[in-house]
């Protein structure tokens, strides 16, 4: 993988193993030359990945709607920063600017684009690597909900197991690495996309 968005917190938390672990994975993306495409903040989770991957001479695109350039600070130091009209714009550039995508602590805002990355994994639209970093085990509820979604008939356990869950950055980097996507589903129209 040459690029890959990570989906985090716009605010810092009060976990300082994910604040540590933020950073150290923005100078992991840098060191094996993995462009970093983000939400262009200069705060938060996704402002501590973006540092770490500056302070390594690596790359980094940011993408923001221009509502919340009001709101967010915008990191000066990118690569290339990208300004949408709304978040769901900011979401497509995003998707088209990577090959893999990882979530990493964040709320709602990270939840939401995860969920919209693996629905869209799911139907058969893309085929790239979604992984979860659980630092320090903040997804495990997540994960824990996702299999009660399998036990109850709602999600598929392929689907689920099409998602890499790993606990350090290089676990998941290398299982993201050789990720195998599902086959396209029988019912996808390919005349149509």
């Amino acid at each position: 993988m040459k690029s890959i968005s990570v989906f985090c917190g716009s605010s810092e938390g009060n976990n300082k193993v994910i604040v540590d672990t933020a950073y150290k994975l923005g100078s992991v993306l840098a060191n094996r030359d993995i462009t970093l495409v983000y939400g262009a903040a200069k705060i938060g989770i996704m402002g501590k990945v973006a540092q770490g991957t500056i302070d390594h001479k690596g790359r980094t695109i940011g993408v923001i709607p221009n509502f919340l350039r009001t709101k967010e600070i915008v990191n000066n130091e990118l690569t290339e920063l990208i300004i949408t009209q709304n978040m769901h714009d900011r979401k497509v550039i995003m998707y088209e600017k990577s090959e893999g995508f990882m979530i990493i602590p964040g709320g709602f805002g990270t939840m939401d684009e995860f969920f919209e990355i693996t629905t869209w994994g799911q139907l058969g639209l893309h085929t790239k690597p979604i992984g979860i970093l659980n630092v320090n085990g903040y997804y495990d509820s997540l994960i824990m909900q996702c299999k009660v979604m399998v036990k109850q008939g709602f999600l598929k356990q392929e689907n689920l197991e099409a998602v890499v869950i790993d606990s350090t950055i290089d676990g998941l980097l290398n299982k993201m690495n050789n990720y195998k996507p599902l086959p396209a589903p029988k019912w996808l129209n390919k005349e149509g996309l």
